[in-house]
């Protein structure tokens, strides 16, 4: 099979080429800039099917389609903007790169390399951990069912290791297990793991060194049908969930500690994190996959319903489908969710657990102290429980709002974006395209307005 991409794209290379359907008029009173923007890589403009007869199904707008248990309930069975039959769309992976690796005699080739890596999580904030090729999570290994791959994994670490490749069925001598299938990889050596792939799905490599794995050693490693399923998504998003104990004053997880106090998406905390940024009208798919230390990650999505599709041991029949908006990830599994985008905004993604929608959270030493006696509130004994927001400089804050994923969302987003947070962006087509093909300057608002259209809060 041809190579699809180069050795570590960037994923913000925005050469999405899937055209979508025409912006439709007024769909904030208040007036929004509107836009279009095509798909995912390798996809021209002849693999666009275009607007498509959707059995009543609202593409466009909210809806629950057909009655319960039909193709169209809650847009189950309905299809992306793609033509059938075509090879699947390549992942974005937010703030991670991607590759394909190299076809050499018939095998795809992949070079890891086990290595220190300093991460910044936070504007400003530093952690030193392990990770591969110089990045984690490492880059994403992207790769097709019936390919026989070939991982030339070197360790750079200063201390031994191995790569164990998580739910893939391979001879026992390709595992990874220190000890059990093969001896540790020394500092400075080299192990060639190699097998054919029969499966398909949503899977991970790791280190089987139990802190080394507390320290962020994980590769995302994407298996692709040979043909896009049915029906066909138009975006393919990844998210791989982190937890670390760092105190203050510490840039190195504490890999010991039963504590925690940042949580990562793609290596990075919100604000930071990097949003994903789909087209009115498509198919998107999420793979999430969490890599944490101790707990579970019930990750929910505002304003759409969506269907759990696969898990870490693949594709789910379709009868056994589930609905919903949030989908429990315990640890060191995967779950695939597919929905119609068809509300417009920005709306966030994140674990619903209460202490995971903080950034940086340490245990205060003596009792809990309520100062400004004479604050309006403080005859409320539970008052304040309102988190403060971190206090950016102009410098940190440009990082976090110049990106050009963000451009054109509401004023003051990120003081909502915590922790294990980050934002799904549903863009009207035109608005879409001038986001993510062009550097034109775009107003605050233009996505979700400051306020309310005028009218619609009458009791």
């Amino acid at each position: 099979m041809d190579e699809r991409r180069a050795m570590e794209t960037p994923n913000d290379r925005r050469n999405f080429l899937v055209q979508g359907a025409a912006a439709t008029a007024g769909l904030f009173a208040a007036g929004s800039v509107m836009g279009q923007q095509p798909e995912t890589a390798s996809i021209s403009d002849a693999d666009v099917a275009g607007p498509q007869s959707d059995d009543g199904y609202p593409r466009m707008h909210p809806g629950l389609g057909g009655p319960i248990g039909s193709p169209t309930d809650r847009g189950k069975l309905v299809s992306g903007l793609r033509n059938p039959g075509l090879p699947p769309v390549n992942v974005v992976a937010p703030d991670l790169t991607t590759t394909s690796g190299k076809m050499v005699d018939g095998v795809r080739e992949f070079h890891l390399r086990a290595t220190p890596v300093r991460r910044e999580v936070l504007p400003g904030i530093w952690m030193n951990a392990y990770g591969y090729n110089d990045q984690f999570p490492s880059p994403v290994l992207e790769l097709y069912q019936g390919d026989r791959v070939r991982i030339v994994f070197k360790n750079e670490l200063p201390e031994p290791t191995s790569l164990h490749s998580h739910g893939l069925e391979l001879p026992v001598y390709m595992d990874g297990v220190p000890g059990v299938t093969q001896s540790l990889i020394q500092p400075g050596d080299t192990f060639v793991y190699e097998y054919d792939v029969h499966q398909e799905g949503t899977y991970f490599l790791h280190s089987h060194v139990a802190m080394q794995e507390a320290i962020g050693m994980v590769v995302p490693f994407i298996i692709h049908p040979k043909v896009a399923y049915n029906p066909v998504v138009d975006r393919d998003f990844v998210l791989v969930t982190q937890q670390f104990s760092m105190m203050p004053h510490a840039d190195i997880p504490n890999t010991q500690s039963m504590d925690w106090n940042f949580i990562t998406a793609n290596g990075r905390c919100g604000p930071f994190t990097t949003p994903l940024v789909c087209k009115l009208g498509e198919r998107v798919r999420i793979r999430f996959i969490n890599y944490s230390t101790l707990h579970q990650h019930p990750m929910h999505l505002h304003g759409h319903t969506y269907w759990v599709t696969g898990t870490e041991g693949g594709r789910i029949p379709e009868p056994a489908w589930v609905p919903g908006n949030t989908v429990i990830l315990g640890v060191a599994q995967a779950r695939d969710v597919e929905f119609i985008a068809n509300n417009h905004g920005d709306w966030v993604l994140h674990c619903h657990m209460f202490h995971h929608m903080m950034n940086h959270m340490v245990s205060q030493v003596g009792p809990i102290i309520r100062q400004e006696k004479n604050k309006a509130g403080f005859e409320v004994p539970g008052f304040p429980q309102m988190m403060s927001s971190a206090k950016w400089s102009k410098e940190e804050l440009h990082r976090i709002t110049s990106r050009r994923e963000t451009q054109g969302m509401r004023e003051g987003w990120y003081h909502g974006v915590k922790g294990l947070f980050t934002v799904l962006r549903v863009l009207p087509p035109e608005l879409y395209d001038k986001v993510m093909h062009t550097n034109d300057p775009i107003p605050p608002n233009s996505s979700t307005p400051l306020n309310p259209p005028p009218g619609i809060q009458t009791l």
